[in-house]
């Protein structure tokens, strides 16, 4: 089993600005804006996509300051959460990879079985005369929001092998898929002893246990991780770190400086054992210290 931190939603590039946290702890990752002309028409808007009781139109166009507006088409990949949009019967959480990113994952053995972890940047936000805004002064942070077990991966090409449910996926939205291009289907359930859940879905809440980021420091991408991801005598390394001097210990955790390229970090979970019980324990932090919501909830472990 494969370990996969996976890089998503607004950030420097796309979207510009940090995805929220909300005064009461909720995460709302905001997919990038997707204005390429072969398929924005086909695309979902912004003002479609609800987290929680909350329309991602308002949130996108009140913390952008109106540069992304909520008729803004969106790319709404990953995507896991099942009340975010209407569905068809049989839908799963699914997310699409393509061009370089896909080709380093499958270069990586990536596939059945494997664990993507989502995380993107946040920042603390607040409602202020009725408008969503970022708190002042508030840090950013790389925090977790969702996951995905692959049951399957399926080339774009295969066309007879997507389901009817992904057909208003982004990626399935392109006349041409991109050379490569896969979507990664989600289990029905999670396969994690201890665990009960479904195979994808969303950390709603916000705890200490998802922000990546080390509290300490002013970059989010220093991130403060368990003492035992670092790769010293171990047969491999988090994929794009294997230079020693990014990782530095310090007691029970390890410091490191993660690299600009690349959206998906993986790690060989059979070199690292600990990676096991460490999900296990994301999990029921997660989804043990709080009632359900009412919409898009996750049943608890």
């Amino acid at each position: 089993m494969k370990l996969i931190l996976s890089r998503k939603g607004f950030d420097a590039a796309n979207g510009r600005f940090p995805s929220p946290i909300l005064s009461s702890g909720q995460l709302c990752s905001l997919p990038i804006p997707d204005t390429h002309p072969e398929w924005q028409k086909t695309l979902r808007r912004y003002a479609e996509i609800q987290a929680g009781d909350i329309s991602l139109g308002q949130l996108a166009a009140d913390l952008t300051r109106g540069r992304i507006l909520p008729t803004t088409p969106a790319h709404l990949d990953p995507d896991l959460n099942a009340a975010s949009v209407p569905r068809l019967p049989g839908w799963r959480p699914v997310f699409g990879q393509s061009g370089a990113a896909e080709t380093h994952l499958q270069r990586q053995g990536v596939g059945s079985g494997d664990i993507f972890l989502f995380y993107g940047w946040f920042r603390q936000a607040e409602v202020v005369d009725g408008r969503f805004r970022y708190a002042p002064n508030a840090p950013d942070w790389h925090v977790l929001f969702g996951w995905l077990q692959v049951e399957r991966r399926t080339p774009l090409t295969a066309v007879a092998d997507i389901p009817p449910w992904a057909a208003d996926h982004p990626h399935c939205r392109r006349r041409q898929p991109l050379n490569p291009d896969s979507l990664y289907i989600a289990r029905a359930k999670l396969n994690l002893p201890g665990v009960n859940l479904p195979g994808g879905g969303v950390f709603s809440q916000f705890h200490e246990g998802l922000r990546l980021t080390d509290p300490a420091s002013q970059q989010r991408s220093r991130w403060q991780l368990p003492a035992w991801f670092h790769p010293a005598k171990r047969p491999s390394t988090l994929s794009y770190h294997g230079r020693a001097d990014r990782w530095e210990t310090a007691g029970d955790v390890v410091y490191l400086r993660t690299v600009g390229r690349g959206q998906e970090f993986v790690l060989d979970m059979g070199h690292y054992p600990e990676a096991e019980g460490w999900l296990r324990t994301l999990f029921a932090n997660s989804f043990s210290r709080r009632p359900a919501s009412k919409r898009g909830s996750n049943p608890t472990p």
